[in-house]
């Protein structure tokens, strides 16, 4: 099995070094990660400047650039082959819920997802490391347990017959078997025997994040810095806060597809009365 790892904390966090540990001896494992940390870029790419990739003493590759920004380079020609496998972590806090939208964790896995590999978001609910070898471990057994599957969406792939911008596949229509799968797994900071297992959640919501937070640097001019996080909104039982509180690894299903499919037809009848309008006549005078 080829392995691709990324993360958005940066290519020396504990995170990241702790997943390649845990999943080294299943295969070719490679690392492409960010130089410096950077959480919360989402799916960003860099169009304007140039990207540099490093490597580091212990193999590891880093690039100047977005979580999404290595996938892609290693995806489209550093790598030089298709790995079987995108797997982006362990990240130093929760993404749940929200969280995605904004998740440079979850944005590297997409990435690999949008190129038709099968992909895996890893995180620790609670910031700081704890049990961090432990939530590792869980996350090999995850992958191994995936292992069939990961390898049978590889040979579709080689055979031509797995695409990432196929609709058809995506949608099952197509006669394939299998299509890729985008994973967010959310692990709890405990103990291996105390994590119960991996529980299917949704995202749940939070509430909006905490206010913007303003200072004054040293020249006395007003500077900004993001607040955090809302807190729960709906962690309601089948969410992932819900699993992950219960001491499960939540484990959610993403998705690309952002179209509210229920509002289609109100949306549709907007259209076609719009289209009925007669617009007025614009006038040539100044």
């Amino acid at each position: 099995m080829k392995i691709l790892i990324c993360n958005d904390d940066g290519y020396q966090a504990p995170g990241i070094n702790a997943l390649y540990q845990a999943l080294a001896d299943l295969g070719q494992v490679e690392v492409v990660a960010p130089e410096q940390n950077n959480s919360a870029k989402s799916n960003a790419l860099t169009l304007h400047t140039p990207l540099y990739v490093q490597r580091a003493e212990n193999g590891f590759r880093y690039v100047n650039g977005t979580p999404a920004d290595c996938v892609h380079i290693a995806l489209t020609g550093l790598l030089g082959y298709r790995p079987d496998l995108v797997v982006s972590g362990i990240n130093n806090g929760a993404n749940m819920g929200d969280d995605t939208i904004y998740s440079g964790t979850v944005g590297a896995a997409m990435e690999g997802y949008l190129f038709g590999v099968p992909a895996i978001a890893f995180s620790q609910v609670e910031r700081g490391w704890a049990h961090l070898d432990a939530v590792a471990e869980r996350a090999r057994e995850l992958v191994q347990s995936l292992e069939s599957s990961i390898m049978a969406l590889s040979q579709q792939a080689q055979a031509g017959r797995v695409g990432a911008a196929d609709p058809a596949s995506a949608s099952g229509q197509s006669g394939q078997a299998l299509r890729p799968w985008l994973l967010n797994v959310n692990l709890p900071n405990l103990a291996r025997e105390q994590i119960k297992g991996f529980q299917v959640a949704r995202l749940g919501r939070r509430h909006a994040a905490e206010p913007v937070i303003q200072q004054l640097n040293p020249r006395g001019e007003t500077m900004y810095w993001i607040g955090a996080a809302g807190a729960a909104m709906d962690d309601s039982e089948g969410t992932d806060f819900h699993a992950t509180s219960a001491g499960y690894a939540s484990l959610t299903p993403l998705q690309i597809d952002l179209t509210d499919h229920a509002c289609l037809p109100d949306w549709t009848q907007t259209a076609a009365r719009l289209s009925r309008l007669e617009l007025p006549q614009r006038s040539d005078s100044a």
